[in-house]
C-alpha cells in the first residue's frame, strides 16, 4: 500500500514537472451525466492520480475487513505452533535428562498441540515412557510407529533397543534385519546385523551383508573394503589348517584377496605370506610383505619376511631386512628394524648408530630389550644389565603382543576375529586381544650372558690393611700368648665367571 502511494505521487510529480517545463498547462474537459468540468491538464492529472490513490486505499481497507477471520485463524495457528514447539523441546530435554514424569506430562500436552508434527509427538511419547521405565508403554509407542512409512525405521530401532535391554537377542536381531530390509535404511541396522553374524562366526554371511550394504550405499567403499578384507582374513584363518586340499586352496585365495584389498591390514598379509611360502611361492609372499610395509609397518611383517628364507647367511639376511626397512624409513618400526638387521649381521657399531634414532622413544619392554642387546654387542655389559632392569618394569607394546610365546602372529580365537573385523571396518585400526587379556607373548627381553667386568668399581674387592700385634715381653712366660690373627677372607670368584639372571631370548 505504501509503495503504491509513493509510486502514484512520483508519477504525479513527474507529470507536473513536464507540464511546467513546457510552459503550456494545457486544458482538460470532462462531461459526465450532463455535468461539464473544465480544468488544466496538470490539475486533471493530479485529480486522476489522487482518485486512484483513494480507490486503492478503500480497496485495501475492504480486503482487510474481509480477511479478518482468516487472519485471526492464522494467528491462533501460529500461536499453537509456537506452543507445540516449546512443549516438544521441553519434553525432549526432560526425556534426555531422565525426568520421566515430566517428559510424559509434556508428551501428552504435545499430542494435543502438535497437529502438524504428530511424528515428533509419538517419538516423544516413546522416549518419555523409556525415561519413566515403562517398557510396556514404550513398546506400544514404538509399535505404533510401524504403521507409518516415514516412522517405520525409528520404530524398529526403538524396538530393537528395548529387546536388547531386556536380553531378547533374537528379537533385537529380528528388528534390525527388518530395518535393514527397508528401502530407506540406516547404518545402525547394518552394523547390528553384521555384529550378530560376526558373533556367530558366519564370515560368508558377513561378506554378503557388506556387499549388500555397499550396493545400497549404506556404507562407503572404504568401509566396505576394510570389512571385506578383515572378513576374508578371518575366513582364511578358519580354513588354514583344513585337511582337504580344497579348503586350504580356498584359505590361500581368501588371504590373498584380503592382502590385495587392504595392504596395510597386517593379519591378512601375514597369513597370505605364510600360506604362499608354504606352497613354495616365496617371491610373491615377499612382494606382499613389502607392499604392506610401505602401507603400515608391523613387527609381525618383518618377522614373517625374515622367515621366508632359511638357507642364507646372517649377513645376507641382514641385507634383506635392511632393504625392507628402507621401504618406509621414517616409520618407528623401520627405525627398530635398522637396529635389528645390524645385530643380525654382526655389526655392533652399526647397531649402536641406528639405536640413536630411538633415543626419543618412550622406554617400553621391547625398546629396553633391544637397547640391552645393542649394549652387550658393543661390550658394555653393565649398560646391558641396566636396560634389562628397565625392561622388567616397562610397559608392553600392543603391536608386539600380537605374537604368542612361540612367535606365531595373530593366533586369534573366533571371538577375537569378530572384534577385529568390527573395529577395523569402522576405524581402520587393529585391536589387540592378547594385550587386553594380559596373555603371555613373545619375549621382549633377551637372554644375555652379560658377565660382570673386572674393571667395574663396585665389583672390586675392598683393600685389606695388615694387622699388627704386640710382641710378648722377655721373661713374661706367665702372660698369655698373643691372639692368633683372624682368618683371611675366602678369595672371591673371578668376576668374569659371574652372570646376569637369564631371561627369555628375543627373536632376531
Amino acid at each position: 500500500m505504501i509503495r503504491a502511494g509513493l509510486l502514484i505521487l512520483l508519477v504525479a510529480a513527474a507529470a507536473v514537472s513536464i507540464l511546467a517545463l513546457t510552459g503550456d498547462p494545457g486544458r482538460a474537459t470532462v462531461t459526465w451525466l450532463g455535468w461539464r468540468a473544465d480544468t488544466t491538464a496538470a490539475a486533471a492529472v493530479l485529480i486522476t492520480l489522487i482518485a486512484a490513490l483513494i480507490a486503492q486505499a478503500l480497496w485495501r481497507l475492504l480486503m482487510w475487513v474481509l480477511e479478518a477471520p482468516a487472519r485471526a485463524e492464522r494467528t491462533r495457528a501460529d500461536s499453537r505452533r509456537r506452543q507445540a514447539n516449546e512443549v516438544l523441546t521441553r519434553g525432549f530435554l526432560a526425556a534426555a535428562a531422565g525426568d520421566g514424569s515430566e517428559a510424559r506430562r509434556l508428551a501428552g500436552k504435545a499430542a494435543d498441540l502438535a497437529d502438524e508434527a504428530p511424528g515428533l509427538a509419538r517419538v516423544l511419547a516413546a522416549q518419555a515412557a523409556e525415561a519413566a521405565g515403562d517398557a510396556q508403554a514404550a513398546h506400544a509407542a514404538y509399535s505404533a510407529m510401524l504403521g507409518f512409512p516415514e516412522m517405520r525405521l525409528a520404530g524398529h530401532r526403538g524396538l530393537m533397543q528395548l529387546a536388547a535391554a531386556q536380553g531378547d537377542r533374537d528379537g533385537a536381531l529380528r528388528h534390525a534385519e527388518q530395518a535393514f530390509a527397508l528401502a530407506r535404511t540406516a547404518r545402525w541396522a547394518w552394523r547390528a546385523v553384521l555384529e550378530a553374524r560376526l558373533e556367530a562366526g558366519d564370515w560368508d554371511g558377513g561378506l554378503e551383508l557388506v556387499q549388500s550394504a555397499l550396493d545400497r550405499k549404506v556404507v562407503s567403499p572404504i568401509v566396505a573394503d576394510r570389512a571385506r578384507a578383515a572378513l576374508l582374513a578371518a575366513s582364511a584363518a578358519r580354513l588354514e589348517h583344513a585337511v582337504e586340499p580344497k579348503g586350504r586352496a580356498m584359505a590361500v585365495d581368501q588371504a590373498v584377496q584380503a592382502a590385495k584389498l587392504q595392504p596395510g591390514f597386517a593379519p591378512g598379509v601375514v597369513m597370505a605370506a605364510r600360506l604362499l611360502a608354504a606352497d613354495g611361492k616365496t617371491a610373491r609372499a615377499a612382494q606382499m610383505l613389502e607392499a604392506a610395509w610401505k602401507a603400515q609397518p608391523h613387527p609381525a611383517l618383518w618377522l614373517a619376511y625374515r622367515d621366508l628364507r632359511t638357507d642364507e647367511t646372517p649377513r645376507s639376511r641382514a641385507d634383506r631386512l635392511r632393504d625392507l626397512a628402507a621401504l618406509n624409513p621414517g616409520h618407528r618400526e623401520s627405525r627398530i628394524l635398522f637396529v635389528e638387521q645390524a645385530l643380525i649381521g654382526g655389526d655392533p657399531a652399526g647397531a649402536a648408530e641406528a639405536a640413536k634414532a630411538l633415543e626419543g622413544e618412550p622406554v617400553t619392554a621391547r625398546i629396553a630389550g633391544l637397547r640391552a642387546r645393542v649394549a652387550f654387542a658393543a661390550g658394555r655389559a653393565d649398560e646391558a644389565r641396566m636396560w634389562m632392569a628397565h625392561g622388567v618394569a616397562a610397559p608392553q607394546e600392543p603391536d608386539w603382543t600380537d605374537l604368542d610365546p612361540e612367535g606365531r602372529a595373530f593366533a586369534y580365537q573366533p571371538s577375537d576375529w569378530a572384534r577385529l573385523v568390527a573395529a577395523f571396518a569402522e576405524t581402520g585400526e587393529l585391536v589387540h586381544p592378547r594385550h587386553e587379556r594380559r596373555e603371555r607373548v613373545m619375549s621382549e627381553l633377551p637372554e644375555l650372558p652379560a658377565p660382570y667386568l673386572e674393571h667395574a668399581p663396585f665389583l672390586e674387592g675392598a683393600p685389606v690393611e695388615p694387622v699388627l700385634y704386640p710382641l710378648a715381653e722377655e721373661g713374661g712366660g706367665d702372660e698369655d700368648p698373643p691372639p692368633s690373627p683372624p682368618p683371611r677372607p675366602a678369595p672371591r670368584r673371578p668376576a668374569s665367571r659371574r652372570r646376569l639372571a637369564s631371561t627369555p631370548r628375543a627373536a632376531k
